[in-house]
């Protein structure tokens, strides 16, 4: 079974920088695509990134192409996203994601999910 724990939200000014770290545990870290995604309550869950097995192939949303970086550290079995130039809309409780899927940076169809945590921008 496979196992996700998130770390490193918190509060921080606009303008400033997070890191979240993803800790998978139960299958092959490199044969799962791996993703983040935000929600903010009362509203949808929302694709921020995703990341194929090997590290090669990322895609990110628009909102936040420019600003933030998805990677992963096989041998860690880690996921991270380097979140740069905060905006108080960034706000949300932020998600990793794991599907089976080999090399593909998949925006779908993620079963595995972790707890989530939360982000906060202020102003």
């Amino acid at each position: 079974q496979v196992e996700l724990v998130e770390s490193g939200g918190g509060l921080v000014q606009a303008g400033g920088s997070l890191r979240l770290s993803c800790v998978f545990s139960g299958r092959t870290f490199s044969t799962y695509a791996m993703g983040w995604f935000r929600q903010v309550p009362g509203e949808d869950r929302e694709f921020v990134a995703a990341i194929g097995g090997s590290g090669r192939n990322t895609d990110y949303a628009d909102s936040v192409k420019g600003r933030f970086t998805i990677s992963r550290d096989n041998a860690k079995n880690t996921v991270y996203l380097q979140m740069n130039s905060l905006r108080p809309e960034d706000t949300a409780v932020y998600y990793c994601a794991a599907q089976y899927s080999g090399d593909y940076a998949s925006r779908n169809g993620y079963g595995y999910w972790g707890q989530g945590t939360q982000v906060t921008v202020s102003s």
